[in-house]
This record gives structure tokens, sequence and C-alpha cells, in this order.
């Protein structure tokens, strides 16, 4: 893949949920439909899709990315009050701004929780209210594997008290994703870490959220079933091959209840597909948008 000109930039905005919070967006701007709204994994920033939006961008695709509540530079629930309803509210509110030039609902790319919350949005609201014109779940499927989930919730929980320097924050990353090459320089983790009062280093998001959204996500499940049972767009699942998120049995289950939807797994990838293979993950979104503008195009 040609990598993106430098040029490519990008608009960092606001917009205010229904509920009064702030949540931070940005955009790439590009003239060709449709739209792409990336909606990151639970305990990340837009800043996870910088890679991937900046590329697509420079092929002509407009990109929105943003902040869930609670999130980077979003506000967060004053009380930490954090519910399902208020993210899929926000998703949606997110998406109705991130249109095409002419008009259309954008393409979602949503990975692991920004997924989910995709499969409820698209599948609960009526066909003519639907926000998104396509989805591409990001390895996850409405059943997940407990044991690549509790990994995950176990490296966040791992820093209560934060960091003393970036390069301990560094450090942190390099032990939990072990098979990434390039070492986190401080540019790339200012973005993701905050600076309290007594000089730690603390990750960008709300830990009401491992008290409030986690514990609650267990139940959430029938409902992300019978969503994605009733979701009538066109449908990619992108999966990590080495992912422990994401199994073969959990694939095959979701790919019976959305039988339309299409699944590759980008064999270099883990539960973090854009971070380990962005070239072959923005490859395939590509893909998927020339089929979405030309349908008698096949792969």
């Amino acid at each position: 893949m040609v990598a993106a000109p430098l040029h490519v930039a990008s608009a960092r905005t606001n917009l205010v949920s229904f509920d009064g919070l702030v949540l931070a967006t940005e955009r790439w701007h590009g003239e060709r439909s449709p739209s792409l709204l990336f909606a990151h994994g639970f305990g990340q920033t837009r800043h996870a899709w910088n890679g991937a939006a900046r590329a697509l961008a420079a092929q002509g695709f407009a990109a929105t990315t943003f902040d869930a509540r609670g999130h980077g530079e979003s506000e967060h629930m004053p009380r930490g009050d954090y519910h399902m309803e208020q993210f899929v509210a926000d998703l949606t509110t997110v998406g109705r701004e991130a249109v095409s030039p002419d008009g259309q609902p954008p393409v979602l790319v949503g990975a692991s929780m920004g997924g989910l919350l995709g499969l409820v949005a698209a599948g609960e609201l009526d066909e003519g209210r639907a926000p998104f014109s396509a989805l591409i779940l990001v390895d996850i499927t409405p059943r997940w594997e407990t044991a690549g989930v509790e990994r995950i919730l176990g490296f966040m929980r791992a820093h209560p008290r934060g960091f003393a320097s970036y390069d301990e924050a560094a450090s942190a990353i390099e032990a939990y994703l072990p098979h990434r090459r390039e070492r986190k320089t401080e540019a790339q983790l200012k973005p993701l870490l905050r600076q309290d009062e007594d000089g730690r280093l603390r990750w960008h998001w709300d830990p009401a959220l491992l008290d409030g959204l986690v514990q609650e996500s267990e139940r959430y499940q029938p409902r992300l079933f019978a969503a994605a049972a009733r979701v009538k767009v066109p449908v990619l699942l992108l999966s990590g091959a080495r992912s422990d998120v994401v199994s073969s049995h959990t694939v095959d289950e979701f790919l019976r209840l959305v039988p339309h939807a299409r699944h590759v797994a980008l064999a270099d990838a883990t539960h973090m597909v854009a971070g380990d293979a962005n070239d072959a993950f923005t490859r395939e979104i590509a893909s998927f948008l020339t089929t979405l503008a030309n349908p008698t195009v096949t792969r």
C-alpha cells in the first residue's frame, strides 16, 4: 500500500451529546462516498485510528474519529454512571454529523466496544433511521472469548497509580504487546496519558468505566445477538488471526446470525488489528468500499 502523504490533515471539533456531554471529534476531508466513521475500543482514544483515517483520507474518503465519553478528550460522567444506551446515543449523534458529501450515511468502522455499539445502533433502529450505510466490525462478535477480555481488563487495572514517566508507560505497553516491534515514543504516548496534580501519568480514560460499563457487559449479550440478527446493511468482519478475543467459534456463530456478512482474518494481527497490521487493514477497508460503490465487483 502506498503510504499516506504527510500533508493529509484533520480538523478537531466538538459535538454535544444528548445529555450535554462534550465529545471530542476529528475530521479528515474527502470527496468520495461513502464517508467513514471510526469508533474505538474500550480504554482507547480516537488516536488509535490515526494511521487508518489518514491513509483512507489520502484515497479521497472523508473520515471522522471521536473519543467516546469517558475517554480521551471527551468529557467524563460527573458521577461515573456509564451505560450502553449513552454510548449508542453518542455514536448515533456523531454518525449523523459524519455523512458523505452526497448525504449518504457513513460506513462505521468499529473496533471491539465500538463495533458492539454499532451492531446495536444498526440493528435496533428502523431501517429508514439507521445511522450507517454499512458496518465494518474489527475483531468483535456478540459473543467474545472471556479469557481474552480478562487479559485486556487486567492490563487496564494493573496501574492504578499511573506511571512516573513516559518511559515507564512504554515499558508497560511493551510487556503487554510483546509482538510489537516498535517501542512507543513519548510523542505517541502523550495523547493517551494525562498528568495529574501529583505529577503521575495516568491513562486518558475514566477509571469509573471499569465499575460500570464492564460489569454490565455480560448481560448485554442477548441484546447484542438480537440486534445482530436484525442488521440489514452490508457487513464486513475483520478479525485478527492471532486474536484471543474472537475465535473461529464466535466468528462462525456470528456468520450464522448475519449470513450476508463477509469475514476476513488478517494473518499478522491480534485483537489490536489496526495497530498490528494497518496496511492490510486499510487495504481491506478500501476493497470493501469499492464493492459497496460497485456491487458487481467481486473479490
